[in-house]
């Protein structure tokens, strides 16, 4: 718990005033969703499948400035909490025989990119009076003859009013909600890292330019996304990256970072792809790229939350944020229902659609940015300013600012 901090305290007449509620997962969505229940006044436990120190894990992830401070505004997130937020976003590609990236453009589109172990610690410790089980994988959840649901685990079995699912792509949670769904393959993966910040030492115009905007770097058949995010250690940045391509071969055997180093000097303006090479990544994964919404994310007793009720293709930025507004939607609904059912209705009916629009417009954002790019080299402001609204097709995301106008 972070000292001295008492989370604020929900009023007594809540809906959620003697309810048990039961979150399946427990890193950030699940975090968030118990804080919500619990300031609803409801007696929260949390069942998180790993028994490993989620904190540790170091990828970047980004959230829209207005639902920072809304967070912070609310009590979910301490303001002392590490952020790296810049204002603008810049687009470069890189041209045949030159070591530095041209240019193409420049959009107001602030972000405030974060840790994500730190938010989930953050998360963990603003959980004041939750339950939380760790190393404690579900097996079950089914509805209870009497009403609510059952939450099994290896060593126990415990009845709730609300099963929350935040457990991610492979929600045990949705098997029982909505089991026909299945997530939806691209054609290509991303590869996340991130680099100690001292690989930007012999590239200081590039130290310059991430330390103001973050960076999309487009190529033909992907394109890369740089940005700064705070480290593990207090007062140190990291370098994040995501990488959008083509999956290796099948017959690569040389490692990830080598595969990494290769795309990074095949497709990146050499000092781009001299930072990639240089470092010493703090963290490297590649993950498959794919998608799905649940129609209705809520059937009582039942809720979806995060990745466990919709995944988008990762252009839009959404996971973390999309989970964030699910566990406000969720205290709002509680404290405005005069049942539970009531509660998990409004919050169907309020975050359903979300989770539609977001898978289509991260299919439109990667069949325009990996799957059919445009002739970057030929492209400048105006361009760029007219391929987003093209591409964007009236929809609203916080990473193009204005340009859905």
């Amino acid at each position: 718990m972070v000292a001295g901090h008492q989370p604020e305290k929900a009023v007594a007449d809540v809906t959620g005033a003697g309810l048990r509620v039961g979150v399946v997962g427990g890193s950030v969505a699940g975090c968030a969703l118990a804080i919500a229940a619990v300031r609803s006044g409801a007696d929260v436990t949390v069942y998180e499948r790993s028994d490993g120190a989620l904190e540790d894990r170091g990828f970047g992830i980004v959230v829209p400035p207005p639902l920072h401070a809304e967070l912070v505004g609310a009590g979910y997130l301490d303001a002392g909490m590490p952020t790296a937020p810049v204002p603008s976003r810049v687009w470069l590609t890189g041209e045949p025989g030159q070591r530095t990236a041209r240019e193409l453009a420049r959009q107001p589109a602030a972000v405030t990119p974060c840790h994500w172990g730190l938010l989930w610690r953050t998360l963990r410790a603003r959980a004041d009076g939750v339950t939380y089980h760790r190393g404690r994988p579900v097996t079950e959840v089914l509805r209870h003859p009497s009403g609510g649901a059952v939450i099994r685990t290896a060593e126990s079995e415990a009845r709730y009013d609300i099963v929350v699912g935040a457990d991610g792509p492979r929600s045990v949670t949705r098997a029982a909600v909505a089991p026909q769904v299945r997530p939806v393959p691209a054609r290509y993966v991303v590869w996340r890292g991130t680099l100690p910040l001292d690989v930007l030492a012999a590239h200081p115009h590039l130290g310059e330019l991430v330390r103001t905007a973050w960076i999309t770097l487009g190529f033909q058949g992907g394109h890369g996304v740089f940005y700064l995010i705070p480290g593990a250690v207090e007062g140190s940045r990291l370098l994040a990256y995501a990488l959008y391509g083509p999956p290796p071969p099948p017959s690569w055997t040389a490692g990830r970072e080598e595969y990494v180093r290769r795309v990074a000097e095949e497709h990146f303006p050499a000092d781009w792809a001299d930072v990639v090479g240089r470092g010493v990544h703090t963290s490297l994964a590649c993950h498959d790229v794919a998608d799905f919404h649940v129609p209705r994310v809520a059937e009582p007793p039942f809720l979806l939350a995060g990745d466990a009720a919709s995944i988008t293709r990762p252009h839009t930025a959404s996971g973390a944020t999309k989970a964030l507004q699910d566990a406000l939607c969720l205290e709002r609904a509680l404290r405005a229902s005069s049942s539970a059912a009531e509660a998990l209705r409004r919050y169907a009916d309020e975050r359903s659609d979300e989770g539609a629009r977001l898978v289509a417009l991260g299919r439109r954002l990667g069949q325009a940015m990996v799957e059919r790019t445009p002739d970057w080299a030929a492209m400048g402001p105006v361009e760029v300013a007219e391929w987003s609204r093209a591409t964007l097709d009236g929809a609203a995301s916080y990473l193009y600012g204005g340009a859905e106008r």
